[in-house]
Order: structure tokens, then sequence, then C-alpha cells
């Protein structure tokens, strides 16, 4: 656990996280140790930000007894550098709960993503097919807070799905339409049966914001789509099919992953799989302006792996969105996809996220195993880290971690705003009992700098020397595991110490640390027979 790989070549920052199971917020640096920590009142509900002027925004899971969705939350902060909570705000009630994700605007507003309950009667209303055996239904609201004060703020805009549905089960309602016809809806019949009584259909996972195009990103695990609206609009408009900038009022702009939930496609067409993390890529960034999202890959039908995808969105020549009237909304494929080579090892069934970095790598959190890692442009491996913190606090290392998930891991560069007035310090590592100086672990195999202790050879086929003058008493040799777990440890006094691996070591790589009260080295080898 902790800090597993760290090459050269990997894009200095820091690393934001919130493990689920827990009740503190990290930033680590790449090499692994903490620079920061924020205690909070609640576990995560889920999302979590450093925002630009230091203040950190997250959220709370206040264990709300009325919802049992996963990804429930209900409470919302801002709390300084120094963990003074500075605003605060429940959403969370009988019938209205947030849940997974909020987003900071430019303007110091946040996006909420809510539950609200419909009743069966609201429901069937609105076209439900009545042989859907659950006793409530919900609907997906945002909600845009303006914080005032330290505990209360002003709704100034909201959009629900609700008022965007389409169906062609009952003619008598006024939604009714052929579903392939209205791509802008919502089909309130495609995710429901009469055999799964979840009330949770869309089960909205993510919300993300553009300025410069005033619109809203959505990403529906259940639909397996990202959505886009106009935020442009009024409330009042944002309830109606006309308005706003790009006149289409509160219905989707372009949605894009499975087209089989418009009537569009069939199984062969469907690109995402449970979806996690859709975002705009920031226009200075390679790639900008296209699309990045965790395809969770649950129910593939390849077999469950999980891949990351870049997304052009099809527009017209002044920016529009194009939508075929016959077709699936375009592109056909992804730009490009991130896939393991052997795809079946990369795999997290839900949570999770990818981001772009400064020079075009990318940081992807495989949430379900609380497992971080940087690629490079080819795909290969430059940094990993995996959290070590779980329902009871950051574990010893060389022990097996379970129970470390993490919703998203976020990157900063060493140049945001937020770090200007900060005195930043590298302290320890988060696990308890971290190997020594793990930024030497890099995957290319090395000795020591140091000219008076030497490892050989290497690779080995069956023991390894240790040899140096300045080997003295009560030094320690530890040995680990590529994946932090301790193999091997004993005290030495000699200026040769031979240690046999037939016996217990099997092939791999592995990281030999040599310490004592006034130094300590490192050095990576092979055993290969």
């Amino acid at each position: 656990m902790g800090l597993l790989q760290a090459d050269s070549n990997n894009v200095d920052g820091y690393v934001l996280f919130f493990p689920l199971a827990y009740t503190k917020t990290y930033l680590i640096d790449k090499c692994g140790r903490k620079v920061n920590e924020w205690p909070a009142t609640y576990r995560p509900g889920s999302s979590v930000y450093l925002l630009e002027d230091g203040t950190l925004l997250r959220t709370g899971n206040v264990l709300n007894p009325f919802f049992s969705a996963g990804g429930s939350g209900g409470y919302v902060e801002k709390v300084s550098w120094s963990g003074q909570k500075l605003w605060s705000y429940t959403v969370s009630d009988s019938n209205r709960l947030q849940h997974h994700d909020v987003y900071p605007m430019p303007n110091g507003n946040v996006l909420v993503l809510m539950f609200e309950k419909k009743t069966l009667t609201e429901a069937f209303n609105s076209g439900l097919d009545s042989t859907f055996p659950g006793t409530e239904f919900f609907t997906e609201k945002i909600i845009e807070l303006q914080p005032v004060g330290i505990d209360s703020a002003n709704i100034v805009w909201e959009w629900s799905v609700w008022d965007h549905l389409v169906q062609q089960h009952d003619s008598s309602k006024s939604n009714y339409g052929i579903v392939s016809s209205h791509p802008e809806l919502v089909h309130i019949n495609y995710n429901t049966s009469s055999t799964n009584p979840n009330p949770d259909w869309i089960h909205l996972n993510a919300i993300a914001y553009n300025s410069s195009l005033d619109q809203i990103m959505l990403c529906s695990r259940s639909f397996s789509e990202f959505w886009i609206i106009d935020h442009s609009t009024t409330t009042g408009m944002a309830a109606t099919h006309t308005g706003g900038l790009y006149g289409k009022g509160g219905d989707l702009l372009y949605r894009w992953g499975n087209p089989r939930t418009y009537n569009r496609g069939v199984v062969a067409d469907q690109k995402l799989y449970g979806p996690h993390a859709a975002h705009w890529i920031a226009d200075s960034l390679k790639d900008g302006g296209a699309v990045m999202i965790f395809n969770n890959g649950i129910g593939r039908p390849g077999g469950n792996y999980s891949t990351v995808e870049i997304i052009y969105p099809t527009q017209d020549s002044v920016g529009f969105y194009t939508i075929d009237p016959i077709n699936a909304l375009g592109p056909l494929q992804a730009s490009w996809t991130h896939i393991d080579p052997v795809p079946t090892s990369f795999f997290s069934m839900n949570i999770s996220n990818a981001q772009r970095l400064p020079n075009g790598h990318t940081l992807i959190c495989e949430g379900a195993s609380g497992n971080f890692f940087e690629i490079d442009s080819l795909g290969s491996t430059v940094w990993n880290y995996k959290n070590p913190v779980n329902a009871n606090g950051p574990a010893n290392q060389g022990n097996t971690i379970f129970q470390n998930q993490v919703f998203r891991s976020i990157f900063y560069a060493p140049n945001y705003p937020a770090f200007q007035s900060q005195q930043l310090v590298a302290g320890t590592p988060i696990e308890l009992n971290p190997i020594a100086s793990p930024c030497t672990m890099n995957t290319g195999i090395e000795n020591s700098t140091s000219s008076k202790l030497h490892l050989y050879p290497n690779p080995s086929s069956g023991q390894i020397n240790l040899v140096g003058d300045n080997i003295k008493g009560s030094s320690q040799i530890s040995i680990y595991s590529i994946d932090g777990k301790l193999v091997y440890s004993t005290s030495i006094s000699s200026e040769t110490q031979k240690i046999s691996l037939e016996t217990f070591l099997p092939n791999g790589l592995y990281c030999l640390i040599y310490s004592n009260e006034k130094q300590h080295h490192s050095f990576k080898f092979i055993v290969q027979r």
C-alpha cells in the first residue's frame, strides 16, 4: 500500500482523495507523503475538491434513513486549509437527498446532484409502466446553491429530469411520444421492469460545468451514458423545451454511450457500461474540449473490464451539437481509449475516475481497489499509489488492505493557486510502518548511489549479497514485494550479508531496504530463475 512506483517522468504535483470508509480527506505529494489532512464529521458522500483559494469543498454521508441508494450523501461543506468549517448546508430529508457529486462554480456557487422522491401515482401519471413492482420512484434533480452565511444557501437555479420525460406506453399521458424521435428526452421505461423494484432508475454519479459554454455534464451509471444540458436558462426555462442560449430549454443537448436508451441501437451499439466521472478536459491540456470518462465496463459483452475513453461530441460549424434525425448520436467510437494489455486485469465495478495531466499523461483512479496510477502517452504506468486507509484508519505497511475504496483522486499541479499562500511541507507517508524512501522505487533496475554499499548479482537466481564497509551493528535489512508487502526482515552486523532466496521468494521484482540509525539505502532487484 502507499507508494508503489514513482518513475522519474511522472508528473510532479499533489493528489487529493477522501477514502470512502473514513472521516479524513488527504493531500499527498507524488512520493506518497502527507501534505495536509482535513478531519470530517461524516464519511464522504462522495466527492471532494480543493478550490483555488485553498478551501476544501466536500460532501458527507448523513446516513439518511429514507434513502438506501448508492452514493448517498446529504451534506455539503467548505473547510479552510487548517480545517475550520467555513460553511455547511444539508440537503437531506424524507423526500430529497444530495448524492455522489457536487461541483464548484466560478462564481462561488455550488451545483448539487439530488435525489427527489416521487409517489407511484406521480410516476404512473408520467407514463411509468404500471407493472413496476416498487413502492416509490426517484427523479434526479440539480440545484445551484448560493452560500449564505455559515449554514444557509439560496437556491438560484434548478433542473429536474422529471420535466423532460418521454414514453410510448400510455398514449393518454401528455409526455407520450415515439422514443426514437426524441433523443432530447429521457425514456421513463428504459431501465425499469416488472421484476426490479429499484426506484433509483437513472443513478447519476457525476456533475461538471463548462463556463465557456455555460453547459452542465451529467453521467448516468444505469443508462450508461453522459448527458449535456444548458445552464444559461432560467429555472422556468429549464422546466420547458425552449429557451436559453441553445434554444432547447432543459432538454438534453447531447448524449452519448448507449443509443438503446432512446431506441436507436442494439446491444452491439452500446459503448459505455456503468460509467463514472464524465467531464470536459480543460482547453489548455491535450485533447482540450473533449470529454473524458471512466468506462467501468460492468456487464460488457466481452467481459468485465474497465477502460478510459475520450470522446469528441459531434458539433456543427457554430458549435451546436449535431442531432441526427434517425441514427444514434455520434461519434461511432471514442477517439482514444486506454485499455490494459490484459483487459480483465484492470477493472473497477463502480466509482473511479480519470484525469488528463499537464504533460499529456493521465491519472486514473481504480476506485474499487483504492488504486491510483499514472500512465504516459504510450499507456505505460509511471506512478502507482494504493490508498492505505480503510474504516479503521491508516493500516500497517506489509498487511493486506481491504475496504480502501476511493470515489475519485484529483491531481493538482505545484502552481495551483491554492498552494501559493501555503507553506507546503511533506510529512511522512499516511500508512503506518512505511517503507523508507519510497520515491526511490522506480521501474528501472538500479543499485543504491552509495559507492560503499553494493548488492549483487542482479538479477539473481538464488542468492543475493549485500557488501559494504559501512555496514554497522544494529542494522536492519527488509525486503518488500513490489505491492508493498514485507516478505523478509533480519538484523545484521557483518560487512557481507548473504541472503538465500531459493526457499521464500518467487520470481519477481523486489525492493531491499538497508537501514540503521544514521543512514538507509534502497535497492531494486529481480529474482529470475
